[in-house]
Order: C-alpha cells, then sequence, then structure tokens
C-alpha cells in the first residue's frame, strides 16, 4: 500500500499528460485514519466515472457495535451512510473543472425503500464505501490539480463528516437503527401472530405523482377499522396501533378512486422497510409476499400449469408448458405456480391488472361455455385450496364481481380512503344470493423439480450466447480478468446479457434500478458457474442466495465490486430466471 504522498507526486508527475496516463493511479493509498483505492480508472473524459472506494476501520470510525450489530440495524446504518455521503457529494459535485464528466462526485440515489447496496457495506472490521469520481481533463489532457482537490481536500472532508461517528449527530445515527429494528419486531409478531401484513394507524400511503415516490402532502392519514385493529408493543416506539390482516384471503372493495389500489400498492412495498418521513414506516408485508399480474409475451419454460389449465384443444402438456409469448391467462397462471415455487406465503392481486378469464367465471358464462369445452380453471376456485392446502394467503382488490364474496374471510371497503369492516354485512348478503359454481378438480401442489438446462459455453470471446463474449463484466467496456458475457441494464424495467434481454417491467415489487443491476449479475454468474443440467430453480436460486449472503457482491464481479448494486430478494430472483429466455 502506498501512501497519500506518494498519490500526489504521481498525480504531479502525469500533470498535462495524455488522459490514459491516469490508469497509473489505480491502487490502494493510505490517508491515516483511513485507506482510498482506485479500482478503474475511465477511459476518457466522456466515458462512465472511475470507480472508487474507502475502507474505514471500526476502531477509527467509532460506531457503536450496537449499532450494526443485527442484519437489521446493520443495513439501516448502511442506508444512513450512504444517503449522507451523497447529500455531501452535492456540495462539491462539479466544482473540480474541466471537460465531459470531470470533477463529477457520485454515489447512489436511495429512493424510499431502504435496501442493503454495494455503495456502503459494514463487515466484522471495517466500513465500506463505493462510489464514482470523474477525473479531471483539459479535452483529452490530464488537469492533475483539479484531481488533487478532489482527492485531497473534497473527498477527505466528505469521509471525515460522514463515516466518524463523532462527527455525527449520534440521535440521528440512533433513530435510524431504532426504527430498523421496530419495523423487524413487527415483521416477528407477523409470523408469530399468523398475521401476513400490518398497516400503523396514522400511515400516509398515497404517493406524490406517478413518478415521485414522496408521500402525497394533505392526504388521509390511515385509520383501522375497530374490528382489525390491533396493537403492539415494540422495542423502541412502544405501543402502537394498526390494522393487522390475518392468514386466509381478504378481498379489497370499494368504488373507483376510494383507495384500494393504493393500499394494495402500499402493501405490495411493504415487504421492505421504508426510511422515516416516508408515511409508510410501519407498512409491514410478509417479506416473501409477490404481486401477481397478467404478463402478455412472456416466456414460459416447463413450468405446471395443470391446476389452472389443462385439456388444450391441440393436446399440449401444461404439465411441463412451454411458450415463447404467453397469453394474459396462461401467465398469470404460471405466475402463480412460478410463486408457489418460490416459497411464497402471500399473493396481492390486482383485478385491473389481471386476465379477467383467470380470474373468475361467472354462472351465466359456465352455462352458455360448458366446462368441458373451457381449458381454465379460475383462480376463484383455486384461492380457497391455496390457502389451505398450500399456506399461501390472498389479498384481492376486485371492483366487477361478487363471485369471491363467498370465499373470502375478510372483506374490506375502502371509503373516501378509509378502510371498513364489512364482513358481517356482505356474508349475511350471500345468503340470498346462489354462491358460485366451484367444479375445480383435486388441488395438487407441483413436484418444483424441474432443472435449468445448461447454458451452452462457446469458445471464450466467441460471443455466443451463455459464453464468455464479449468485453467487461459490469458492462463498461473494460476488459477483466476473464470476459464474462456483457450485461447492460435499461434502468429498472430491463437488462441485457450479451444479446438476450430479460423484461421485469412487470416484476412490480423491484423497488430500484440497481436491484435490476444486482439480478444481471446474479444471472450471469448462474449461467457461467452454476447451472449445469441438473440443478432445479429452486437449488439454483438457494446457491445464489447463499452465496450472497455470506460471501457479499465479490464473487459475482470481476476485479473489482463496483457501485450501484442492491440486494433483491429471492422472490424477484425466481421472476429473473423465470423470464430469462436464453
Amino acid at each position: 500500500m502506498k501512501s497519500s504522498n506518494e498519490l500526489r507526486t504521481l498525480l504531479r508527475s502525469i500533470d498535462h499528460k495524455s488522459y490514459p496516463a491516469y490508469k497509473s493511479l489505480a491502487g490502494s493509498y493510505h490517508f491515516g485514519s483511513y485507506t482510498l483505492f482506485i479500482d478503474h480508472v475511465q477511459g476518457d473524459p466522456f466515458a462512465s466515472p472511475s470507480s472508487l472506494h474507502v475502507e474505514v476501520a471500526h476502531k477509527d470510525a467509532g460506531f457503536p457495535a450496537s449499532t450494526y450489530a443485527r442484519d437489521c440495524s446493520r443495513i439501516a446504518l448502511q442506508d444512513f451512510l450512504t444517503r449522507k455521503l451523497s447529500s455531501l457529494f452535492e456540495d462539491f459535485n462539479f466544482r473540480a473543472k474541466g471537460s465531459g464528466k470531470s470533477g463529477l462526485m457520485s454515489i447512489t440515489r436511495c429512493g424510499q425503500e431502504v435496501l442493503e447496496r454495494s455503495a456502503c457495506q459494514i463487515t466484522d472490521s471495517k466500513i465500506i464505501t463505493r462510489f464514482h469520481i470523474g477525473f479531471p481533463a483539459f479535452g483529452r489532457t490530464i488537469n492533475a490539480g483539479e484531481l488533487d482537490k478532489i482527492l485531497f481536500d473534497f473527498l477527505p472532508r466528505c469521509v471525515e463528516s460522514c463515516f466518524f461517528y463523532r462527527r455525527l449527530d449520534a440521535k440521528k445515527v440512533e433513530n435510524t437503527v431504532f426504527l430498523a429494528e421496530d419495523q423487524e419486531a413487527v415483521r416477528e409478531i407477523l409470523k408469530k401472530e399468523n398475521l401476513v401484513a400490518f398497516v400503523a394507524n396514522g400511515s400516509i400511503l398515497p404517493r406524490k405523482s406517478g413518478v415521485s415516490d414522496l408521500p402525497l402532502k394533505d392526504s388521509i392519514p390511515f385509520a383501522s377499522p375497530a374490528a382489525m385493529e390491533r396493537s403492539f408493543t415494540l422495542p423502541h416506539k412502544g405501543e402502537i396501533k394498526g390494522m393487522a390482516i390475518p392468514q386466509g384471503i381478504t378481498l379489497i372493495v370499494g368504488g373507483g378512486y376510494h383507495g384500494k389500489s393504493t393500499l394494495l400498492e402500499a402493501l405490495q412495498m411493504g415487504v421492505y422497510n421504508h426510511i422515516s418521513g416516508d408515511g409508510r414506516e410501519f407498512v409491514i408485508t410478509d417479506d416473501t409476499a409477490i404481486k401477481l399480474r397478467a404478463e402478455d409475451g412472456r416466456s414460459i419454460r416447463n413450468v405446471d400449469i395443470s391446476l389452472f389449465i389443462n385439456d388444450l384443444p391441440n393436446k399440449k402438456d401444461t404439465g411441463a408448458f412451454s411458450t415463447p409469448d404467453a397469453s394474459g391467462s396462461t401467465s398469470q397462471a404460471a405466475g402463480v405456480i412460478e410463486g408457489v415455487e418460490a416459497n411464497t406465503r402471500l399473493f396481492l392481486i390486482d383485478e385491473d391488472t389481471s386476465a379477467t378469464n383467470f380470474m373468475v367465471r361467472d354462472d351465466f358464462m359456465q352455462q352458455v361455455i360448458s366446462r368441458e369445452k373451457e381449458p381454465i380453471t379460475p383462480f376463484l376456485e383455486r384461492a380457497r385450496d391455496l390457502y389451505e392446502k398450500a399456506g399461501i394467503s390472498t389479498i384481492l382488490v376486485a371492483g366487477s364481481s361478487g363471485a369471491f364474496f363467498y370465499i373470502a374471510d375478510k372483506i374490506l371497503q375502502m371509503d373516501c380512503y378509509r378502510p371498513v369492516d364489512i364482513t358481517a354485512h356482505v356474508k349475511s348478503l350471500c345468503k340470498d344470493h346462489a354462491a358460485p359454481r366451484i367444479q375445480a378438480p383435486g388441488f395438487l401442489v407441483p413436484d418444483f423439480a424441474r432443472a435449468l438446462p445448461a447454458a451452452s459455453r462457446g469458445s471464450k470471446g466467441d460471443g455466443r450466447r451463455g459464453g464468455y463474449g464479449g468485453r467487461g463484466g459490469r458492462g463498461d467496456g473494460r476488459d477483466s480478468r476473464h470476459e464474462h458475457m456483457k450485461i447492460k441494464t435499461f434502468g429498472k424495467d430491463s437488462f441485457s446479457l450479451d444479446k438476450e434481454t430479460v423484461d421485469m417491467r412487470y416484476v412490480e415489487q423491484l423497488a430500484d434500478s440497481e436491484q435490476t443491476n444486482a439480478l444481471a449479475h446474479l444471472l450471469r454468474f448462474g449461467l457461467e458457474q452454476v447451472i449445469d443440467g441438473k440443478k432445479s430453480v429452486r437449488q439454483t436460486v438457494q446457491v445464489l442466495a447463499d452465496m450472497l449472503d455470506k460471501q457479499g457482491w465479490e464473487p459475482f464481479c470481476s476485479s473489482y465490486v463496483p457501485c450501484g448494486l442492491a440486494k433483491p430478494r429471492k422472490q424477484e430472483l425466481f421472476a429473473c430466471i423465470n423470464r430469462f429466455r436464453g
């Protein structure tokens, strides 16, 4: 390891040289209370900025061990430090001048959810933070003086103000950790009390706009119906009251624009913890919950959808069904089975985004089109068995069909954004109406032993799908220790491996584009190292998840871990593998 003085000397020696001379700076440098690592230097000032990271030993950082002793508190502290450094970088961003991205200082911009990210990592011995810096230049000539400002003035001030406990507001750190521990306490209560979700009184569920996840000002605070209100005692907050949704089938009904979908959207993102001030801090949902919807055009491979679709006119086998272009009903049927395979305990469904013929068939339609001519068994006829025989609850938003009233355990009406428990009233009305006919054949949970076909591994650099074609492990155009499939991420919606695009648009519980980027890295590693034609989807996901938990990001990256990865849930990893057409 070199000293900071050696870095300064090296900087002066390359001043005004051609931009590629910056690459000689790669390495580690001791700055007294922390160590700076220059992992990757950009090729020119207009390329993606350089990747760096800083390591601070715990004995120097001085954070109490209690602030990162548990996973929930560690992740919350990492998130707090990432947001703090991002705020500090804003004050120095582009204050060093030059062409292109010269002077840029950036780190992950966190959303409302608290996610485990590569941007900040707390290990047993140190704190690691990863970020980007645009190395300054005049045209394509090195401007060492401006980089000297960044590395020896701006960056040290940011690091000192962020990663040393004595320089931080101890109360804010404590509140961040305490909130995470209270949220984790609610999750533990859900499991013990056989609940699937909890929405605290006073929560703000509506969002500012379709493109902003910030809370809507002056919106109506959530208030639980008396019949469903529960009170819990949390370790730090003390008593908290709110609506507790039990296991089983819960129906959410109401007129248009009264808040049905708003409540469901809050519940679907309740699988993650949220920051203080979000309004949904104590909207907590079973962390295995899956939002189901129709996905016209998605690919399906070897999925047993016979619980829902059978006796097709073309005699196609639905016990191991494959198609490159699924219909809405077929895709939703596959989504249910893939959800069971992903070990979910809760399905979240909005009638608005579901295939109507998959959800329900009314009595008149059953008279017109006989059972023998209809291959689809609607979800209505399977929801009860999914709960009683597979242990999977359902929360369903409905507005057009009353058929689900007969199988629901709890019925909530959203009335001007306020929930009302109308279960008893509706059940009494059901006695005066004929129940829908249930004619579903026997329920049997499918065998989830389907193996993933081994990737086609071409010779190095031949660019064939599943081989090691392309350059760079992160889609940044840089040569790595060996050549991987090339990754390119298109925001939160999709990514590509070499020329194969994986469409994640309808995986609605992805909270951040960094999760999509992480899924690309995990899938690439799986294709290159794990998938062998013998392991099942479940086994493959378990191997990848265990490696990520135990070894961190390193196995999935090349010569360094980049800033810009966020940990996805196992359920999204299942969804990613199931949507990979290659």
